[in-house]
């Protein structure tokens, strides 16, 4: 059963079909595992709920987010002490903004495939 939304977010993302096309949730359930521990990504309640799978995704996301902003805060107090050289520190400092700015993006993908998920659901 094809949706009523025509529009696709610009965060979509590009391994999950379009909503309503063939196969797209198993799709998005496919994508969604990748987001998420292999343990969790097994349970078969996730698998059977996609709309479960993608809170959990979202949880995970946005946990993620936070470590990387802490790592993010801390680099330069904390990585010098363990002997690491200035050009180490910036990289590395670089390296965590880019991770940030990289999970925002995911988080606003899982947003945009669950409300798509809950969309479908809702519809059956």
């Amino acid at each position: 059963m094809p949706l009523t939304t025509t529009r696709i977010s610009p965060d979509w993302p590009r391994q999950v079909k379009t909503p309503g096309s063939y196969d797209w949730e198993r799709s998005a359930t496919k994508w969604l595992r990748e987001l998420v521990p292999a343990r969790y990504a097994s349970y078969p309640a996730l698998l059977r709920h996609p709309v479960l799978l993608a809170r959990h995704a979202h949880l995970q996301v946005q946990q993620e987010i936070r470590v990387a902003r802490t790592a993010l805060q801390t680099a330069r107090a904390d990585l010098p002490r363990l002997g690491l050289a200035e050009s180490v520190i910036e990289h590395t400092i670089k390296l965590y903004a880019a991770e940030i700015m990289q999970l925002q993006h995911i988080a606003r993908s899982v947003r945009a495939v669950t409300e798509a998920l809950v969309e479908h659901t809702a519809g059956r």
